[in-house]
């Protein structure tokens, strides 16, 4: 009689240990399923961001924005006018608030967690990190002057984000920040 109860237990354990290793296998494979599924979203947002990106009248507003010459701000706005004033060149003005804004709706989203900063760094961190060297200096006196400490806050995050990936991963581009 003792066999067969030691036997009966022995079942009991077995059959709880099985239940167990199924109940965490099978938490384990959902957890996976979820992170894929959480990638899979993160591309899928993504890629109109990149499409738009890689489109003919983009890549010629980011020509056009990087073509811009000035010393510093002074020399900026003797060029091409105060911002927010009638007398701003609105080419100018707008090929930079075009761009901005763009990257600011990227930072949102990386800022939120809906995109990894890794994916975007994978694929436009070169744009990001240029535009933002070439025109931080003037946003940056742009929120002192015109008292608007936000603008453009999130391109501005992206940018320190990206931009740290980016110098570790290539260590030799090291630039100093505006």
């Amino acid at each position: 009689m003792v066999e067969l109860s030691v036997i009966r237990d022995l079942v009991a354990i077995f059959g709880v240990i099985a239940g167990l290793s199924y109940y965490v296998l099978t938490v384990r494979n959902n957890q996976r399923n979820q992170q894929l599924q959480l990638e899979t979203r993160q591309a899928q947002l993504f890629m109109p961001i990149y499409n738009k990106f890689s489109e003919l009248d983009q890549m010629k507003l980011m020509n056009r924005l990087w073509s811009i010459k000035w010393i510093d701000y002074d020399d900026f706005v003797e060029k091409y006018g105060e911002p927010f004033s009638e007398e701003a060149d609105t080419e100018v003005y707008a090929s930079i608030w075009s761009a901005c804004n763009y990257y600011e709706g990227i930072g949102v989203l990386v800022k939120r967690g809906l995109i990894e900063s890794s994916l975007v760094d994978d694929l436009i961190s070169g744009s990001i990190i240029r535009t933002w060297e070439e025109f931080g200096t003037i946003i940056l006196e742009i929120r002192v002057r015109n008292n608007y400490p936000q603008m453009y806050e999130w391109f501005e995050y992206l940018y320190n984000e990206v931009k740290a990936i980016a110098s570790n991963q290539h260590p030799e581009l090291k630039k100093s920040t505006p």
